[in-house]
């Protein structure tokens, strides 16, 4: 006989990309086999509950069942079993990687030892490698040996930086999520597409589908930018374009010292040079302007004196404004320059080498900029300065001090008409003034650069205060109040001619005048051209409906493996039929076994109906009319007789349904009711499937499809492959 060891052992994993069994985000599904830790709870593993929480201090915050502050390490103490102890390790290490989650559940079945256990992820590749670093961390936990969870937190973080969404990127998400606008990762960067079909935009990062390229372009050159702006009376900066350090000299002479140097074609405030009072400092500066903009064509124009400022306009509006900071450190007579850098500048907790942090590390050894201007002051990072010297070490950088309350409506009304003479839906203004709070014409400003793509960190994170609601702004900006970003969407779960359905339900929104798509076994449609044949009820072929920005109406056909393997392709929908809990005995592999277990699986169609969607729902099936209770919209119930017991009680309650009395198909809404038409006028195909028909009925009609135009669609819907109707 062989003794189980005390081993966690991964049987399989499995990333369910969409609504799932366990919840409607995507997650991480894992099946363990504990082996003999079956048999040792949390309870009776000595040592272990201190060694997790001197690891996961952050486990405190857990609630678990109990639903209270430290409701997992009560459980933990109590006794646990080891499934359910690594689903809160991984979530807790996804946190402390900087992907913040916080959904898990773990589940036994029905073979003692193994579980199944789910935990969202926002990140597949993360969401693995958390797995595996939590069940090599518990495995040390328990058998009490030595794990370096640092270096595991460091290459999960890394993993996190690599592949997760940019935080700004991630601010619009978020926001585009509180509004309920679906979003979809397009590529591995930060390019996304908020809503579906017809109604998506598309943003990357500060970047929107409505951005003009001519007008990034126009940003792009700072010389043509300039003379656009003061042709149309916004104050600029005198000053022009050179291509030799000697010009630049001559033309700073010209305008007036100092000055200011800048790459022609540049942005994010790389290799500008300001505060310029001598030819070697003007010399330099321009070599630095060629080496960050990669071109001999250089800007020299007079220094504004004052703070330099950000202000980001988005969609004519001003949301955020932020203002620079000028960094000095004093000497002590025995610290070089870099020393006391990092001790009176890096050690501010804001500042960090990842754009988690509001400000940057500095380094005066490799920023070029302050390599300059500590050049400038006769000195280099290895200077020592004498005791209470002050050295500037950058003038006007990490523009990052939120000051969007203070700005006087006479700029921000400048701010967004220099964004507009440009083109720019989103623009980061920057312009230099002594007192953001006070007109322009009150004092000497100007705005020295327009920018598209304008960085959005340093309003989310300020240096101080709490950050402004940049992704609200930028949602708000691409989706009026009205617009959810949502086309009707169908689902169509179960195994009773689904694909009959799925393709009769488009071909009557088709008629009804809606461009439409369906993913189902019969292959891939968009109006009545078969665009890829074979199986297409999967999630991939799903996404592609989604992604399609002619599609109106999409529908999808799914059935209880695709929920199993996949989830939905879809967050949520319009209208979800539901036909049948057969096939539980074809799914041994995922561990159901019994018919009551199709319930749970099955319900997941229901769950994402949305609030004013409908539930189309098979009232011949007992099973099937008990998930009319957790639809958040209305239900149609459809039967092969109104003397059903749901129908009968749902139209009692004065709501819609769908039967056939006599060999008719007739429409209720309670009392009232509408001979739809005999079934003897379908064709032969489909009079054999009335019932499967009858189903399609039922989600047109929900969809607000005439009883008439159904009628017309029915006697002329095709049921071949070669067209949807």
């Amino acid at each position: 006989m062989t003794t189980k060891k005390k081993d966690i052992s991964i049987l399989r994993v499995n990333h369910l990309r969409g609504p799932n069994i366990w919840t409607y985000r995507p997650v991480i599904e894992t099946w363990l086999d504990i082996g003999a830790l079956e048999d040792t709870p949390s309870n009776l593993l000595p040592g272990l509950y201190e060694r997790l929480t001197s690891w996961l201090p952050g486990l405190m915050e857990h609630r678990c069942g109990v639903g209270e502050r430290g409701g997992f390490l009560e459980r933990l103490r109590e006794g646990t079993w080891s499934g359910h102890i690594l689903e809160h390790v991984v979530l807790e290490l996804q946190n402390l990687a900087g992907m913040r989650t916080g959904f898990g559940q773990t589940r036994s079945t029905n073979v003692i030892g193994v579980y199944k256990m789910a935990f969202r992820t926002r990140e597949e590749q993360v969401g693995r490698r958390a797995l595996a670093i939590g069940r090599d961390l518990l495995m040390a936990a328990i058998n009490d040996e030595a794990f370096d969870l640092e270096a595991q937190l460091t290459a999960l973080r890394d993993l996190v930086d690599a592949r997760c969404l940019g935080p700004s990127t991630a601010n619009i998400v978020d926001a585009a999520t509180a509004r309920r606008i679906p979003s979809i990762r397009l590529t591995d960067g930060n390019l996304v597409q908020l809503g579906h079909g017809a109604a998506q935009r598309r943003i990357w990062t500060a970047e929107t589908d409505r951005t003009s390229a001519i007008a990034e372009s126009i940003a792009s050159d700072k010389d043509l930018t300039k003379t656009l702006l003061k042709s149309c009376g916004v104050p600029v900066p005198e000053g022009c374009i050179v291509r030799s350090a000697e010009e630049a000299w001559e033309e700073a002479q010209d305008i007036g010292l100092p000055v200011v140097i800048k790459p022609y074609d540049g942005n994010h405030g790389r290799g500008v040079s300001l505060n310029l009072m001598t030819q070697a400092d003007v010399n330099a500066a321009y070599e630095l302007a060629v080496r960050k903009g990669g071109s001999k064509s250089v800007i020299v124009e007079k220094f504004i004196t004052g703070d330099e400022h950000r202000v980001l306009v988005v969609g004519n509006k001003v949301v955020a404004v932020g203002k620079g900071e000028t960094l000095w450190v004093t000497g002590d007579g025995q610290s070089t320059v870099t020393q006391l850098v990092d001790s009176q500048i890096n050690t501010d907790p804001r500042r960090g080498t990842t754009e988690d942090f509001p400000l940057n590390i500095i380094d005066p050894a490799v920023a070029a900029e302050v390599v300059l201007e500590l050049k400038r002051q006769g000195m280099t990072s290895t200077s020592v300065p004498a005791l209470q010297q002050k050295v500037l070490i950058q003038i006007n950088g990490n523009v990052a001090l939120d000051v969007t309350d203070d700005i006087h409506p006479d700029i921000a009304e400048t701010a967004c008409l220099a964004a507009r003479i440009v083109g720019l839906d989103i623009a980061g203004v920057d312009l230099v003034v002594e007192d953001i709070s006070k007109p322009l014409s009150a004092q000497i400003g100007a705005i020295i650069e327009v920018n598209a793509s304008p960085g959005l960190l340093a309003h989310i994170k300020p240096a101080n205060g709490e950050g402004r609601e940049v992704g609200k702004a930028i949602i708000d900006h691409l989706f009026a109040e009205e617009e959810s970003g949502r086309i009707d969407i169908i689902g169509v779960a179960g195994s009773r001619h689904t694909s009959l359905i799925s393709r009769l339900i488009a071909g009557l929104l088709h008629m009804h005048g809606e461009q439409t798509g369906v993913a189902c076994q019969d292959g891939l449609f968009l109006n009545k051209r078969l665009v890829t044949e074979g199986n297409c009820a999967t999630w991939n072929a799903g996404e592609r409906l989604l992604i399609n920005r002619s599609v109106e109406a999409a529908v999808f056909e799914t059935n209880a493996r695709a929920i199993l393997s996949d989830g939905l392709a879809y967050d949520r929908c319009s209208v979800a039929v539901v036909t049948d809990f057969d096939g539980a005995e074809e799914l041994g592999e995922f561990y159901i076994h019994e018919q009551d277990q199709m319930y749970k699986i099955m319900r997941t169609q229901v769950d994402v109906v949305l609030p004013d969607g409908v539930a189309v729902l098979n009232a011949d099936e007992a099973a099937v009319v008990e998930l009319a209770e957790l639809c958040d919209g209305d239900v149609i119930f459809y039967g092969s007789s109104a003397e059903l017991p749901a129908i009968v009680a749902h139209r009692e309650q004065g709501k819609r349904v769908a039967f056939i009395r006599d060999g008719q198909i007739i429409l209720a809404t309670g009392a009232e009711e509408i001979q739809l038409m005999p079934v003897s006028a379908l064709k032969p195909a489909k009079a054999e499937k009335a019932l499967s028909v009858l189903a399609a009925v039922a989600a047109a009609w929900a969809l607000q499809v005439s009883p008439e135009l159904i009628a017309a669609g029915l006697r002329t819907f095709d049921t071949s492959t070669k067209a949807a109707f």
